[in-house]
């Protein structure tokens, strides 16, 4: 593998460093993390379907079988903050304070928050834009990372239907739930592609956040001039 040029442990979501962690757990988050940017180094480098899970394995001093056992799939690998985004939809829209777009809004915001930081952080401005870029492209150019999206995309689906209906009484399978569901999704999509289309080396962190910030914002008006209309509190009991 090439000589290291940018530096991933910081793309997280912020809060994911619990600062209450034993030894043992820190030990574990740190192993995942190891695993997940080595293995994004080496895709960048040499392509997604050129290297062997047991290369990563051999990388970072331990088994394949210690890489299974914190990532499903080799696609997970590099796909790694989904189950962070399931986690924080999970926790935000539950919140009866927040509308549904309100909530994803706010998980919106502090995952770009971390993009910007982490970009700012970085050495070689130039090069951490070139690599970020690369990081799309390889999602985009390789069919079981795309298919993988799909999948978990389908399954995120389900978990915020679940949520939204538990929030008004309804069926997580009621045409309202889902697709309230798939439009609050439709979200982070429209925040990827405005990531690539503002992101190069003239805009600083701050000028990509407020643009990325906007953009978001005029396609959340539209969903939210469809969702805002409906209470997304239990219906009380009947008279």
């Amino acid at each position: 593998m090439g000589e290291r040029t940018v530096d991933w442990t910081g793309l997280r979501l912020r809060g994911e460093e619990p600062t209450d962690e034993g030894l043992r757990e820190r030990k574990k988050r740190l192993m995942r993390r190891q695993l997940s940017d080595t293995a994004t180094e080496m895709f960048l480098e040499r392509g997604f379907d050129a290297v062997r899970v047991t290369e990563i394995a051999e990388a970072c001093g331990v088994s394949e079988k210690t890489v299974f056992n914190y990532f499903p799939t080799k696609e997970s690998l590099l796909l790694d903050l989904n189950e962070a985004v399931e986690d924080s939809l999970r926790a935000t829209l539950a919140d009866s304070a927040l509308t549904p777009v309100e909530a994803a809004l706010r998980i919106l915001a502090e995952q770009l928050t971390a993009v910007t930081a982490w970009l700012a952080a970085q050495d070689d401005r130039d090069r951490a834009v070139a690599d970020f870029r690369r990081f799309g492209g390889l999602i985009r150019s390789t069919a079981s990372l795309r298919s993988y999206q799909r999948d978990r995309a389908e399954q995120l689906t389900a978990v915020v239907a679940e949520i939204l209906a538990r929030r008004t009484g309804a069926d997580p399978h009621d045409p309202e739930p889902q697709i309230a569901a798939t439009a609050l999704l439709g979200l982070w999509p429209v925040q990827f592609q405005a990531l690539g289309r503002y992101l190069d080396a003239t805009r600083t962190p701050g000028q990509l956040h407020e643009a990325v910030t906007a953009h978001v914002t005029r396609a959340a008006r539209l969903v939210d001039a469809g969702l805002g209309s409906r209470t997304w509190q239990p219906a009380g009991p009947a008279d």
